[in-house]
């Protein structure tokens, strides 16, 4: 009995040994077969996939040299009318919101109590005239003495100077234009009395207009009188408006570090007003070739700024120096040359390293990104603005 297990454990072990040899050269003829055809063997782990992103060419376009700031617009002029005479309003002579002309009478005053002071004033002069004549006289023949003869001219004067301060003062109680300009809204009515130094209506000259703005002091050395400026306005868009700086605040603000510019823009259709929100581009510098980049290809970290070329089919994250900002586009100053190739869509899928699908665009040398005349091969397709969709060969979008 003890014979027969054991002829059966030993049989059982042959087949065993049997076996296992077998698998294992079915596992040594297989493997050079899948490493040869390019398929994984069951064992080995899976390929990684590349990423399908879009991209673009670092390209060059002539850029100015610009700040970009906002400000205000202010009147060239502007002034609220007041009297310096109190007294009560008798007349107004003007339009709400019309045009006005310099010298134009706008309010008058009740004169009467200055015009009797002018006729009073005269009365006095005529007798200290008449004084001193006959003075002179009798100084000349010595029948009075030279004191007498001098006291005579000092009234004359004193009366003079008596009319002339009631002329003034009747001339105060009509007001007029200081400037031509556009006449605002009135505050009184006729027949109001108002005192010296009361708001009676605002004057604006618009044509041109003045735009102040702010910026940074470390801009300093690059503003200066004489250079242009473009104007818009959110109230008018689509509209742009050209200007000269015409001073600089010699005080730098110390609550923002900012520098004051003025500049001044013709307004000849008066559709811009006084008190608009402006939005100002200042050229410091004429147009020069600069690199450009899509602004969505930028990926902020904290204060510096990435993007992801392309290079040997993986992604590389490269920091990036940023200059103006134009239309969409924003200036490289460094980090890239002209032609390297980077991702505009699709980089929160990527990390350092990754394989990316190049089928197109400057990353595999596809001639149809460089040379906008020949055409694209089979499978792929070009979307706006120089990127670079990736398709697979039946041409559905990955």
């Amino acid at each position: 009995m003890n014979r027969g297990v054991l002829g059966g454990l030993a049989a059982c072990a042959i087949a065993a040994a049997a076996f296992g040899g077998y698998w294992y050269g079915a596992q040594k003829t297989t493997a050079p077969v899948a490493k040869a055809t390019g398929t994984p063997g069951p064992g080995a782990p899976a390929a990684p996939r590349p990423v399908a992103v879009e991209v673009t060419a670092v390209a060059t376009l002539r850029l100015p040299q610009t700040i970009t700031a906002v400000g205000s617009l202010r009147s060239d002029e502007s002034v609220t009318l007041r009297p310096e005479v109190a007294g009560r309003i008798t007349e107004i002579l003007f339009k709400e919101g019309r045009p006005v002309s310099r010298g134009e009478p706008l309010v008058r005053l009740d004169p009467s109590v200055s015009q009797a002071e002018v006729r009073q004033a005269r009365a006095n002069l005529t007798l200290a005239q008449a004084k001193h004549e006959r003075s002179v006289d009798l100084a000349g023949r010595n029948f009075i003495s030279g004191q007498a003869r001098d006291e005579a001219r000092n009234n004359l004067e004193v009366a003079a100077s008596a009319l002339a301060l009631a002329e003034a003062k009747l001339r105060k109680t009509e007001l007029k234009a200081p400037f031509s300009g556009i006449i605002g809204l009135r505050v009184v009515s006729v027949g109001d009395y108002v005192k010296e130094g009361a708001d009676l209506v605002n004057l604006q000259a618009i044509d041109p207009l003045k735009v102040d703005f702010r910026v940074p002091e470390t801009f300093l050395r690059q503003v200066q009188v004489g250079q242009t400026v473009e104007v818009s306005l959110d109230a008018l868009p689509g509209q742009a408006y050209e200007g000269k700086v015409i001073a600089l605040d010699p005080l730098v603000d110390a609550a923002g570090r900012a520098i004051v510019i003025r500049a001044q823009v013709r307004n000849q259709d008066t559709s811009m007003r006084p008190g608009m929100f402006a939005r100002v581009t200042l050229i410091t510098r004429e147009e020069k070739e600069a690199l450009v980049l899509p602004e969505e290809a930028l990926m902020p970290l904290g204060t510096e700024q990435f993007v992801f070329q392309v290079l040997d089919s993986r992604a590389v994250r490269v920091k990036v120096e940023t200059g103006q900002r134009r239309d969409g586009k924003v200036e490289i100053l460094s980090g890239l040359s002209r032609n390297d190739v980077v991702v505009t869509a699709g980089q929160l899928k990527l990390r350092e390293g990754s394989l990316v699908k190049p089928a197109g665009g400057g990353a595999s040398g596809n001639p149809a990104a460089t040379d906008p005349g020949r055409q694209a091969p089979a499978g792929l397709r070009s979307i706006t603005e120089g990127r670079l969709a990736f398709y697979s060969d039946t041409g559905n979008p990955q």
